[in-house]
């Protein structure tokens, strides 16, 4: 039976609501004409990057598949680590089960791919995280060594470290690149220039409509590259968000209650030493944590009141929002809109997102929300060989993307997942 590619490229905090705009763009226009298109899509919970990219992939809910956050829990550490490495994922993804047939794939900054074993060009998504470390050797040592090598020989002038727009152009030129020369069978391609845009600047703002812009363009050489190899007939395209984004007016740094309760001692740097009771961000989520069960849940919940008028929800244990994300936590707390969470301790408890501070991180639109949050779904876009481009589904889940992607190039998962297959995209 002839195999069928599958090109998956991901579109970091794309929203449905912004394919209007993006439907008066070139290649938008061109791929929404030939795509079967699914909107509505209510992505996972917490709505992060690296939570969001894993559940696309294996179809399965965070608490399942083990990546529960973007960055791991290590409260000793200012800068924790991020869930860079495959073996953290606890259940198959489509990288595998294309590996079982011989699919030969490539991965460009797909989160959590780092040394993966199936990956045969995998230009993984990190940085360096220590005093001791450059970017050469932390991608080096994550990715496939001699291909980053080549990519960075040809294409190193195009960026500048981690930053955008520049990483987003380094990215699909190396993307062109492989398609022309290496040929792979399954491609998963990360874009991540409009999340930061939208963390910068806002949701609506200028620098983010211009990342749409580059966005277009960057779909355009991609696809350029795939119909000069001829091979447009037998790609399964997908064009894919993970999450959307909220504005935000404020931060909340819940960690300053537990230390005013004793719960969290820090030292003269206001770094943590150790601690009963924590709180993890999330973004517009927060986990918190309990290694001292003499401290009861209602003592918990009556220190957090200083920041009740600030909360949505606070998740209990035992709710499906729990379950489904993280049983390891006791709560989850939901900020209202506007607001969003944060772990550190070196900075007020509650700060204004309007102010530009030099040297610090003051997010004016976050993610990491509970997906029914209002205007805050995204999409996937569809077409190639036994896709139906007339298709038009109105709700889905994140989690039936993986099954669906699968089942359009004639494989399946071994187990039965979180997802669904999307039937009314095929012909």
């Amino acid at each position: 039976m002839k195999k069928n590619r599958l090109y998956i490229i991901s579109l970091d905090a794309f929203g449905d609501s912004d394919l209007e705009f993006a439907a008066t763009l070139p290649h938008f226009k061109k791929i929404l004409n030939q795509s079967a298109q699914v909107t509505g899509i209510r992505t996972v919970y917490p709505s992060l990057t690296y939570v969001a990219h894993t559940s696309i992939v294996t179809g399965m809910h965070p608490q399942k598949h083990g990546i529960v956050n973007n960055t791991q829990f290590q409260p000793n550490r200012v800068n924790p680590d991020w869930f860079w490495y495959a073996n953290s994922i606890r259940t198959p993804t489509i990288f595998d089960i294309a590996k079982q047939s011989d699919y030969k794939i490539c991965t460009l900054l797909w989160p959590v791919t780092g040394r993966s074993k199936v990956i045969d060009y995998n230009l993984a998504e990190i940085f360096p995280n220590r005093p001791w470390q450059n970017q050469i050797m932390v991608s080096g040592y994550a990715s496939t060594l001699s291909y980053a090598l080549e990519m960075d020989k040809k294409f190193k002038h195009l960026r500048k470290g981690i930053e955008q727009p520049e990483l987003d152009n380094f990215v699909t030129a190396v993307a062109v690149d492989t398609i022309l020369n290496k040929k792979p069978d399954l491609m998963a391609i990360h874009l991540v220039d409009l999340d930061a845009m939208r963390h910068a600047n806002g949701i609506s703002s200028n620098q983010a409509r211009a990342a749409i812009i580059r966005m277009d363009q960057h779909l355009g050489d991609i696809l350029e590259a795939v119909e000069k190899m001829g091979i447009r007939e037998d790609t399964v395209l997908a064009i894919l968000g993970d999450h959307y984004q909220i504005d935000t007016h404020t931060v909340i740094r819940p960690n300053h209650l537990f230390v005013e309760k004793g719960w969290i001692t820090v030292n003269r740097k206001q770094r943590i030493c150790d601690w009963k009771v924590i709180v993890k961000s999330a973004g517009g989520a927060a986990y918190i944590y309990r290694q001292d069960n003499a401290i009861t849940e209602s003592e918990i919940l009556e220190a957090l009141k200083g920041i009740y008028p600030r909360i949505k929800h606070i998740f209990t244990r035992d709710s499906n929002q729990v379950k489904e994300a993280n049983t390891s936590a006791l709560f989850m707390l939901e900020a209202k809109k506007g607001y969003y969470f944060s772990d550190e301790l070196s900075y007020p408890f509650m700060e204004t997102t309007a102010k530009n501070v030099a040297g610090r991180t003051l997010l004016k639109a976050n993610h990491g929300f509970h997906p029914e949050k209002r205007n805050y779904t995204t999409m996937l876009l569809l077409s190639g060989p036994g896709i139906n481009e007339q298709a038009r589904i109105r709700q889905a889940s994140l989690l039936d993307e993986a099954p669906t992607l699968l089942h359009a190039i004639g494989l399946s998962f071994n187990h039965k997942t979180d997802g669904k297959i999307l039937r009314d995209v095929f012909i």
